[in-house]
């Protein structure tokens, strides 16, 4: 992107910010801080994740030890951030951020609101120009961020991947970091856009659901000069795992 047009851009959003203030409009534009409150709720939300669910983890030394990176994964349901931060090293969670919709908070109650301060969450316009958020999350990057995006934009209405956006790839482009495809099954099983509440138990067997989180091996984005070749690269990654736990899609 142009020095000239992300200036510009830069300039346009804190005008629209401004006036968007005094429309009463409150949609947040800046990275949101954790504090105690937001780490108390994640360690519960994790114990009561393991307590009621089989959750686990695959490929956990595929996550890098040190420096920032990107984890981009498929988008299940409304705590995959919070299963795939629990698999991060201890030490690596006060960096942890994930990209989520600026709507989040306000159109999604509670658990919005909970979310919205566990994930320490960059919000992104995900129904006008996400431009701003790209910008701080690259910004985030930059200062040693631990960043997770679903490129899907929302969750899926049917347990498949959809549609992925190019904005993971844009943003390991321009950062040059680590990006860790990250595969979740059995989530949307658990709780899928379509529950109220989450349904941890299969009552037909009369035992927990599994959810399975699965790191996948770095792609380094300077191995694919063009964002459209990095990014077919990393649906590559997810769509072969999703082959490989789902089966092949009919049409």
């Amino acid at each position: 992107m142009p020095a000239a047009l992300g200036n510009a851009y830069e300039e346009r959003f804190q005008r629209d910010g401004h006036l968007s203030m005094l429309k009463g409009k409150k949609k947040p534009t800046e990275v949101q801080k954790r504090g105690w409150q937001g780490h108390f709720l994640f360690l519960a939300g994790m114990f009561l994740s393991r307590l009621l669910l089989r959750l686990r983890y695959k490929g956990k030394s595929h996550i890098p030890q040190e420096g920032a990176y990107l984890l981009v994964a498929n988008h299940q349901s409304m705590v995959d951030g919070l299963w795939i931060m629990g698999g991060l090293p201890s030490r690596q969670l006060p960096r942890f951020s994930a990209i989520g919709g600026s709507d989040l908070e306000q159109s999604y109650g509670l658990t919005g609101r909970i979310l919205f301060r566990v994930g320490k969450v960059i919000p992104i316009d995900r129904h006008g120009n996400p431009l701003r958020g790209l910008l701080l999350a690259k910004k985030a990057i930059e200062n040693q961020a631990i960043v997770m995006i679903h490129p899907e934009g929302t969750r899926t209405h049917d347990g498949w991947i959809g549609e992925m956006k190019n904005g993971a790839a844009y943003l390991a482009n321009k950062t040059g970091v680590p990006v860790i495809p990250v595969y979740i099954s059995g989530a949307y099983e658990a709780f899928s856009r379509h529950m109220s509440v989450p349904h941890p138990i299969d009552w037909k067997r009369l035992r927990r659901k599994k959810v399975t989180v699965e790191y996948c091996p770095p792609i380094i984005p300077h191995d694919y000069p063009a964002v459209d070749d990095l990014m077919e690269a990393i649906n590559q990654v997810l769509y072969a795992k999703e082959a490989e736990i789902l089966g092949v899609r009919t049409p």
